[in-house]
């Protein structure tokens, strides 16, 4: 649970602090600007990033024994992903309305709060998406750091070649092709809007 609090602490100040001046400029507005593009952005990565996590802990049960024993008792089999997905959306959940405080106490308008709770529930959906898969690679793979690796590979591409942090009309041609498809950067600016 703490990892889902530190995450959007951290994240937010980082980038409106160390970015939000130079790419606010971009935006026509400095820092104040910025704020109002990173937080959504934030809020559509929050999934995903909880959705990580998911896989490695799921791996680490099947090694460790712990399914072994969830088996020996009298319980339906598929609670056990039930009840990981709900705690890992509950976590999420925490997660978002942190990074909402946070948002709003460096400076993020809400403006419509349906809006605000359609991005919530849109960064929900696609994060119990990931989950399902992360659970997937979960139990294939060998160990909970390859699980880690494999998210690594396919989730910083995603992240830094999106419209999360950045605005992409500065991007070069080939990359800013590669956002148009990327499912963070629909997600990021679906939430904006």
């Amino acid at each position: 649970m703490f990892d889902a609090i530190l995450f959007p602490v951290i994240f937010t100040l980082l980038f409106v602090y160390v970015f939000g001046g130079s790419i606010g400029q971009s935006l026509g507005g400095g820092q104040h600007a910025y704020v109002q593009y990173v937080v959504p952005g934030l809020l559509a990565m929050m999934g995903m990033n909880m959705a990580q996590g998911v896989g490695t802990g799921f791996n680490t049960d099947f090694h460790t024994g712990v399914m072994d024993r969830f088996r020996s008792l009298p319980i339906g089999r598929g609670s056990v992903l039930i009840a990981k997905i709900v705690v890992e959306m509950m976590r999420m959940l925490v997660a978002c309305a942190v990074l909402m405080v946070v948002g709003v106490l460096v400076g993020f308008d809400i403006h419509r709060w349906g809006g605000m709770f359609a991005a919530i529930g849109l960064s929900a959906v696609f994060g119990s998406a990931l989950m399902w898969m992360f659970i997937t690679l979960g139990v294939t793979m060998k160990s909970a750091q390859s699980v880690q690796a494999m998210g690594f590979l396919v989730l910083m591409p995603l992240q830094f070649g999106s419209s999360i942090f950045a605005p992409t009309r500065s991007m070069p041609g080939w990359l800013q092709n590669f956002t148009d498809y990327n499912p963070l950067s629909a997600l990021a600016d679906a939430a904006r809007g």
